[in-house]
């Protein structure tokens, strides 16, 4: 029988070493600029890019018209 946590270890494994690969290219445009070349930058920039998408968005709820469950009684309120 697989281990339900298996599947996530190479996620969390991606998740580490790309932000590593990040950290690594901030701190070198933020404390060696002269050395930097573009792939730092192009690092750092879609690092940051990716930080403004809105993963916590979701899709609208639709609602619906549907009328009211009619009461146990089956009579409507008059007023």
């Amino acid at each position: 029988m697989a281990v339900r946590g298996a599947a996530l270890v190479p996620v969390v494994a991606l998740g580490l070493v790309v932000g590593g690969l990040w950290w690594w290219a901030v701190l070198r445009l933020a404390l060696v600029p002269e050395h930097s070349g573009v792939v730092e930058g192009a690092v750092a920039a879609s690092g940051w890019g990716l930080s403004l998408l809105p993963v916590h968005a979701t899709a609208a709820r639709r609602t619906t018209r549907a009328s009211r469950r009619p009461r146990s009684d089956g009579i409507s309120d008059p007023s």
